[in-house]
């Protein structure tokens, strides 16, 4: 479409450049001792413009042919980049249909062709990760720093998670503490920290942790109370002195003392630490909430002077739930310890 308009233009100029000199009879005259030369001077206006044309198609000629290598290196370059991120979007397809060998030979021909090579080593690192060439994997991530700046983040959150799932929590921990180094936690963070605390026992930090999630909503309620049960559970069945134990103990949350698997920890550490009063206390508080039967029958265990009471509040528990097992078998015990063998023999059969 260009072309053609300045063919027109050039057609509309000879036009009125012929009209124009319609008529006139001038001529030029050059003079090169001993020649002389004459010429119309339309003739020297026509020859003029064909030579001023012929000048300026061959400067084009030879710029083009000057900038010939550039052109052909942008090329090459344009070609590279399009090899380079089919290659990439190849791998993470790849990557999502379980065919984890090409995934890492499509990401690493990517990351050769230099397109997005922090991208391209971290799917090289995953898809190893799959194929358990945890060497390999480690080789990746090394490679993955040389795009740090941009893909720092990715990269130590790629580390965090594959070291996490081949159970090597201590150097997941010091991956994401250098991640959360001068920055505040983000969720995902947070999520990978629980795991690798999970994975440690370290479970006052499970429980920090757990807090935190909870103020931003990272976790289902049911999910987050599991976590908090499981860690007071291991807590209180490491302590070894009353002290500590009492302490932590009423350092809990209410809430969390009456729930029935970490009452029933709680009751068992106090029971190994002789002090049953406090033991039966606690599962007292803690049926009175909730029934569970697990830890009505742990109430008939450890004998003690309250046997008696113990067991005209078991009977009036037995009255509200006739027939209840674990309750019955308590009973029989609470009977024995006080050598109430007809009772006993009534409850046990």
């Amino acid at each position: 479409m260009r072309g053609l308009l300045w063919l027109l233009v050039l057609s509309a100029l000879a036009v009125a450049l012929s009209l124009a000199m319609r008529g006139h009879g001038a001529y030029a005259l050059f003079v090169l001792h001993p020649w002389r030369a004459e010429i119309s001077l339309n003739l020297l206006a026509v020859l003029l413009i064909l030579v001023f044309a012929a000048g300026y198609f061959l400067l084009r000629v030879v710029w083009h042919a000057l900038r010939l290598p550039s052109h052909v290196r942008a090329f090459r370059e344009r070609r590279r980049d399009e090899k380079g991120r089919a290659a990439a979007l190849g791998a993470i397809q790849a990557l999502f249909e379980g065919q984890f060998v090409r995934a890492e030979k499509l990401a690493s021909g990517a990351a050769e062709l230099g397109t997005a090579p922090g991208l391209a080593s971290l799917l090289a690192a995953r898809a190893a990760q799959k194929l358990r060439q945890f060497g390999r994997r480690d080789q990746w991530l090394e490679r993955a720093k040389e795009g740090d700046g941009e893909w720092r983040l990715a990269r130590l959150m790629t580390a965090a998670e594959l070291l996490l799932e081949e159970r090597r929590f201590l150097e997941a921990r010091a991956v994401l503490r250098e991640l959360n180094a001068g920055r505040p936690r983000h969720v995902a963070a947070l999520l990978l920290s629980l795991r690798a605390e999970q994975g440690m026992a370290n479970w006052d930090e499970v429980l920090r942790l757990a807090n935190l999630l909870e103020k931003r909503d990272a976790m289902p309620p049911e999910a987050l109370d599991s976590v908090r049960v499981n860690a007071r559970v291991a807590i209180l069945s490491r302590k070894t002195d009353r002290e500590g134990l009492a302490r932590h103990w009423e350092d809990t949350p209410r809430s969390e003392r009456l729930r029935p698997k970490i009452a029933a920890a709680a009751a068992r550490a106090f029971i190994e630490l002789g002090d049953c009063r406090k033991a039966h206390r606690i599962i007292e508080e803690a049926l009175e909430k909730d029934w569970d039967g697990a830890l009505a029958l742990l109430y008939g265990e450890c004998n003690d002077e309250d046997a008696f009471e113990r067991l005209e509040r078991a009977e009036r528990w037995l009255s509200e739930r006739p027939g209840e097992a674990e309750l019955l078998l308590t009973l029989g015990r609470l009977c024995v310890q006080r050598e109430l063998w007809g009772k006993a023999q009534s409850y046990l059969e």
